[in-house]
């Protein structure tokens, strides 16, 4: 199968939809691999690395396009939209229940597309999504990072250290999702010395935080009352909630951000899926965060964009078997992989997906 790799325009996207490792294998198994010039620099893979591991450069993101199965990181933007084709197989994060433009560009294409965030293990897998799992790690774990360099004064946040000293109490971070991101986020905050309280609707999820954490974080369950309690203190907030295919309800309203102390922080990593904060619209690299009722807010989408040689090869461990599946049976190993078929968004030009379906009801 020829395979294509296109260079990602999101802003300050420097992940890649292929390693030159990754190549190496599909290589190996008899397939073609078409790699747009430059689209690994950003993960300090060179155009000749890719070469040396058997692929060929092209110099246009068409030729790249034309390939029976596009591999990518991010989803298609709108100067993208016209490359979709009705004989091709997109594999890449989409997030469809937070963009109707993409998802009506799909469908007017009439080809196929699976997401990486939707590839479902059955429910009892320790790594349910196994493709969104990787960089929900990395998310998890900048989102502190961030939060803390954010707060520093000369940011325009509080000036509050998260870790404290002898005789200064240390910052207080509040998370809301106690999932794989929560999980990581909080392993950083703590690590860090800072008080850190998880919230989750999820009681057995609170035991087993409880049983890595122990007392040195506070496991409260999520309530309208418990965030609104917990909010106005916080130095740190983390929206850190999955619903998946849909987007995640809305926890922390206006009123309780405009009751936070002025240079606190809100990170929202669900912003990809439209965010759990009422106040926080999606931002960018170049342009990562906005005040609003004297809060910092950061919503950029791609995160782990920010970290793309970690990244990029982290999340080839985990997409190298379904992409090589596809790139040998095609859309058959939708057939014979349910976890794959979990992710199939778009078949043939139309919505498949019950989340999504139920997202935009007209469209399905």
């Amino acid at each position: 199968m020829d395979i294509g790799v296109p260079r990602e325009i999101k802003d300050k996207e420097y992940r890649v939809g292929l390693s030159p490792s990754t190549v190496r294998t599909l290589v190996a198994a008899g397939h073609r691999v078409q790699v747009e010039t430059l689209a690994g620099t950003g993960s300090r893979f060179t155009d000749e690395a890719y070469e040396q591991a058997g692929a060929t450069i092209v110099l246009s993101p068409e030729a790249a396009w034309e390939a029976e199965l596009v591999v990518k990181v991010k989803e298609p933007l709108p100067q993208e939209y016209s490359f979709l084709k009705a004989d091709q197989i997109l594999f890449t994060y989409l997030h469809l229940a937070a963009c109707r433009p993409l998802t009506e560009a799909l469908l007017r294409a009439g080809g196929q597309a699976i997401a990486y965030e939707s590839v479902e293990l059955p429910q009892n897998s320790t790594h349910r999504f196994p493709l969104l799992t990787p960089m929900s790690v990395i998310a998890g774990r900048l989102s502190v990072q961030i939060g803390a360099q954010l707060l520093l004064r000369s940011q325009g946040g509080s000036g509050v250290l998260l870790s404290g000293v002898p005789g200064v109490r240390p910052g207080q971070v509040v998370i809301l999702g106690g999932g794989v991101v929560g999980t990581e986020a909080a392993r950083i905050a703590i690590g860090l010395g800072a008080q850190v309280t998880v919230l989750d609707i999820n009681v057995e999820r609170l035991g087993e935080l409880e049983a890595l954490f122990g007392a040195r974080v506070q496991l409260l369950y999520s309530t309208r009352d418990s965030i609104a309690a917990c909010i106005p203190t916080a130095d740190l907030v983390i929206g850190a909630v999955l619903v998946p295919g849909r987007r995640p309800p809305i926890l922390v309203s206006r009123e309780m951000v405009e009751a936070m102390g002025p240079g606190s922080v809100i990170v929202d990593v669900a912003v990809d899926q439209g965010g759990c904060v009422e106040t926080l619209r999606p931002t960018s690299h170049s342009q990562p965060t906005y005040l609003d009722s004297g809060v910092i807010h950061y919503g950029v989408p791609n995160m782990p964009g920010a970290v793309p040689w970690t990244a990029t090869q982290a999340l080839n461990n985990s997409t190298a078997p379904y992409v090589l599946q596809l790139a040998q049976e095609g859309l058959g190993a939708c057939q014979h992989n349910q976890a794959l078929a979990r992710g199939l968004m778009v078949q043939a030009g139309k919505l498949v997906h019950p989340e999504v379906q139920a997202v935009f009801p007209d469209l399905a």
